[in-house]
């Protein structure tokens, strides 16, 4: 098969390599799925560069975790009745060493949904990583009907997400952003309220939209440690940060007694901690608006296999709107 693979850490173009490989073999639990997309992931750059000291997980790592294609063999223990199914993959080289940037992958069972007709593979392949994460930092405490959510970053993956299953549950969401372009796609995604953060005061436009009433009940966090000063003082009592990222600052001092004062929750999130109950709990979810047509996330560019190291700059230029997906069969 062909795969894009890395046998040491560094920069996308000096160690990423495409050529031929032997597929690996379907072990017990397994299926064996023929890749028609792959997608892109700030954590599959992440781990390819070293970042904060990763290291390598095997001699050879073929990246990425998430992607969408057919089910073309089974291992022991999988229904046969499951070849020939439409499916899109999460957590595919999470702990270990074959991910989805290649013609076939080998995954566990349980990490193959289902996609249902007619959603494309590119949207397959663009769900694991973001929708999971936008899912847990929203329904983790219960439903959000009737409650007042800020996205930060509402034109990025998960931000992109998190609106659209924010108004699936019946929230008002407002939602932060850098440019006019990114407010469009904020906008599209359904966001009742959009904020340029770069030419608006975050926290005076949130009150005079809140109308300087309880504030907001959840906030969905891209960046917490830059963030903080302003959550803090648009949470109101018993509110909640839900973490996905902290990139500006890894270890950002809190001010405790300011969290305490409001009895404020701080969740943080990383898609492949999460439980296998959350991760049940958001692939049923993801499937109803899937079903429903109410899931459609933005895709800023598909690459060719052979331009995979494009495809990681683009993600790592932070310059992308949307989700970066690798093609490798039509």
């Amino acid at each position: 098969m062909k795969a894009a693979w890395y046998e040491q850490l560094g920069a996308a173009r000096e160690v990423l390599t495409v050529n031929d490989m032997a597929a690996s073999g379907v072990e017990a639990g397994e299926v064996l799925v023929k890749v028609y997309a792959s997608g892109v992931n700030p954590s599959d750059v992440k781990q390819r560069g070293g970042w904060g000291g990763l290291k390598m997980r095997a001699a050879r790592v073929i990246p990425h975790n998430d992607g969408a294609g057919i089910i073309e063999a089974v291992g022991q223990g999988v229904s046969p009745q499951r070849i020939g199914q439409r499916v899109w993959l999460y957590k595919a080289t999470f702990a270990r060493a074959m991910g989805t940037a290649a013609e076939y992958v080998t995954i566990p069972a349980q990490q193959a949904v289902e996609l249902p007709d007619p959603v494309s593979f590119a949207i397959g392949a663009s769900l694991g990583v973001p929708a999971m994460t936008a899912h847990h930092c929203i329904f983790k405490d219960g439903s959000v009907q009737g409650q007042t959510l800020l996205v930060t970053g509402g034109a990025g993956a998960v931000g992109h997400y998190a609106i659209q299953l924010a108004k699936w549950g019946g929230a008002q969401v407002i939602t932060t952003v850098s440019s006019m372009a990114k407010a469009e796609t904020a906008q599209a995604a359904g966001a009742d309220q959009v904020i340029n953060y770069k030419t608006e005061s975050v926290v005076e436009r949130v009150r005079e939209i809140t109308q300087q009433k309880a504030g907001i009940d959840r906030v969905i966090e891209v960046d917490f440690a830059g963030n903080l000063d302003s959550n803090l003082a648009l949470l109101k009592l018993d509110g909640v940060i839900a973490a996905y990222a902290s990139d500006s600052n890894r270890e950002p001092p809190l001010p405790f007694y300011g969290f305490a004062s409001k009895n404020l929750t701080i969740h943080t999130v990383l898609v492949y901690a999460m439980s296998d109950t959350a991760h049940s709990h958001a692939i049923t979810d993801i499937t109803a608006c899937l079903e429903a047509g109410i899931l459609q996330p933005n895709i800023a560019q598909q690459f060719p296999l052979d331009e995979i190291a494009a495809a990681h700059e683009m993600q790592e230029s932070g310059e992308a709107i949307g989700k970066i997906l690798i093609e490798l069969a039509s």
